[in-house]
């Protein structure tokens, strides 16, 4: 099984990318999505996180082909 991950605005510059693919075999969630991307970098407070464009809570379930996204929270002015 495989999914796509998304890395936006200032995550996207500190991570040092903008996107992965990530195959997996059992079931993951969100947060599983973060740490094995991102195995060296702790969970970042204050991020956002989509699955299929819907914003859902680090403990979401993931299937095959599905697309996370992790965003800082954007403030306007």
């Amino acid at each position: 099984m495989s999914i796509k991950v998304r890395y936006f605005a200032s995550l996207k510059e500190s991570i040092g990318r903008s996107e992965d693919e990530l195959i997996f075999t059992g079931p993951l969630t969100v947060y599983d999505v973060w740490q094995q991307t991102n195995p060296d970098k702790d969970r970042p407070n204050q991020v956002l996180v989509a699955v299929n464009m819907d914003y859902v809570d680090w403990d979401n379930l993931v299937k095959d082909e599905d697309e996370v996204a992790f965003f800082p929270p954007v403030t306007g002015g």
